[in-house]
């Protein structure tokens, strides 16, 4: 799962999987999906951030006794993205589109659709409380895109996808970055990554197109290392994931949605 703070955690795709009409609508109104999505996101971003902090909240627990004498609060860093939570963003998208639709045509569709998406949106955020909020102990956040060079080597020609993943001390792998593209003509290619502190190694994943690329080292590379693809793409590894599973769920305090 990736991070909250890894970056946009819904795309338009999935939104117009929820809302078939989105698109027309946003077009005929105007409206900008993209920036709606940024927009819910951020709110999100506070209210979950609330969440955390209202665990620390007197008479609500005893911080040193939540998980295993964990001494602090988790920040929003650490914070996993659940399906409730997705969904909590989704709603919480949709609504925003069709309250936008409807201040500016006053048209009794659009304000139906908006309360609709307001009550999923309020039952998404009653899952998040009752499951609590999925928690990284040591998150590894989603690695930056890498810009592939020329190298020397026979590797087939065509067009690759390259991604890289960050790992902990412990292994455990971030979300992927964006995949770059190379054209190779005759030759290779190679990678290298800036890490911050808390990396301890990183991974390559490498396909012919942006669903299939699969793990090409055998070995964690390490910070500083330069991955130079083999001749062989290697087909057989496990695909680029999308981050960390929580370590454990912190039970939050429930507030009232904004109305």
């Amino acid at each position: 799962m990736a991070l909250f703070t890894d970056g946009a955690i819904a795309s338009i795709e999935e939104l117009s999987g929820h809302d078939t009409q989105l698109l027309s609508v946003a077009t005929v109104e105007g409206i900008d999906v993209t920036r709606k999505l940024a927009l819910a996101q951020e709110e999100l971003g506070i209210e979950v951030a609330g969440l955390l902090e209202g665990v620390a909240s007197p008479g609500v627990y005893e911080v040193a006794g939540l998980v295993g004498g964990m001494a602090a609060i988790p920040a929003l860093g650490q914070v996993a993205v659940t399906p409730p939570l997705k969904l909590w963003l989704i709603f919480r998208t949709l609504e925003m589109v069709y309250a936008d639709a409807y201040n500016s045509q006053l048209n009794d569709r659009y304000s139906g659709r908006r309360d609709e998406y307001h009550e999923m949106a309020t039952w998404a955020h009653d899952h998040v409380i009752q499951s609590g909020l999925g928690i990284v102990a040591n998150p590894v956040a989603r690695a930056a895109t890498v810009a592939p060079l020329p190298s020397a080597g026979n590797l087939a020609a065509g067009t690759y996808y390259v991604a890289i993943a960050w790992t902990n001390a412990a292994g455990d792998e971030g979300a992927s970055s964006v995949p770059a593209t190379i054209a190779v003509a005759a030759g290779s290619f190679s990678v290298q990554t800036t890490n911050p502190a808390n990396v301890k190694g990183w991974n390559v994943y490498c396909g012919t197109g942006p669903t299939t690329m699969t793990l090409q080292n055998a070995a964690m590379l390490g910070p500083g290392q330069t991955w130079v693809q083999p001749d062989t793409l290697s087909t057989t590894g496990r695909p680029a994931g999308n981050g960390q599973k929580p370590t454990y769920r912190l039970p939050v305090p429930r507030t009232i949605q904004r109305g």
